[in-house]
């Protein structure tokens, strides 16, 4: 949904570890860092990334939106998400209006 939004979007895959997301946003330098979890043991995975983002001095470059069945937005914050999105329409828009901030702030 994000492509059909306009965003340019890199996969990482399923099961991911957390070097991978550090060495990808090192490279390719995105605005945003979005991670699904379909299953409530993969959770904590997504808190390692942030933390991982955290060591690496990346965090703050990004922002990060999580979503997925079991994610909840009390989750997001408590693992220091940017945002959570119910579905991919919501993340759709929360993303957008991340972008058009930018732009704003911007110029």
């Amino acid at each position: 949904m994000l492509e059909a939004a306009g965003f340019e979007v890199i996969d990482l895959g399923a099961d991911v570890p957390p070097e991978k997301f550090v060495e990808a946003v090192e490279k390719e330098k995105p605005d945003i860092v979005a991670m699904s979890a379909l299953l409530t043991v993969t959770m904590v995975e997504m808190e390692n990334v942030i933390k991982a983002l955290k060591e690496a001095g990346l965090r703050d470059k990004v922002k990060v939106i999580i979503g997925g069945a079991p994610v909840t937005e009390e989750f997001a914050r408590k693992i220091g998400a940017d945002a959570y999105a119910l579905d991919a329409v919501q993340g759709v828009r929360i993303c957008k209006a991340w972008m058009e901030e930018k732009a704003g702030s911007r110029g």
